[in-house]
């Protein structure tokens, strides 16, 4: 697929992301954000991680099983952007974008 020149897809496709967004929210329930990353703060060497978080930002438990798969899921859905700094998925708007870009009062 063609590239823009500010490295965003010329027709992104929309309805994978929404339709990871609604299996994310059936499988999570409560969950409004999933932040992911390479840097698991449990391992010593890069590896999938998730963190979910409600409306009022408040992190949701993930067993280690969903926590991988969670991650696994939305790298696959963007594996071309750069995994090295952390995202932020939000389901509501079904969007990606990079967590320290994020606005403030939302914890990392």
């Amino acid at each position: 697929m063609l590239a823009m020149p500010s490295d965003t897809l010329a027709c992104p496709d929309t309805a994978r992301q929404q339709r990871l967004a609604a299996q994310l929210a059936d499988m999570i329930p409560g969950a409004a954000t999933i932040r992911v990353s390479l840097n698991d703060p449990k391992q010593a060497w890069p590896h999938p991680h998730a963190i979910a978080k409600d409306a009022a930002g408040e992190t949701i438990d993930l067993n280690r099983t969903t926590d991988r798969v969670v991650a696994r899921w939305i790298l696959r859905v963007w594996p071309d952007l750069d995994w090295n700094r952390a995202r932020t998925f939000d389901l509501a708007a079904a969007t990606l974008t990079r967590s320290d870009l994020t606005g403030a009062g939302r914890g990392r």
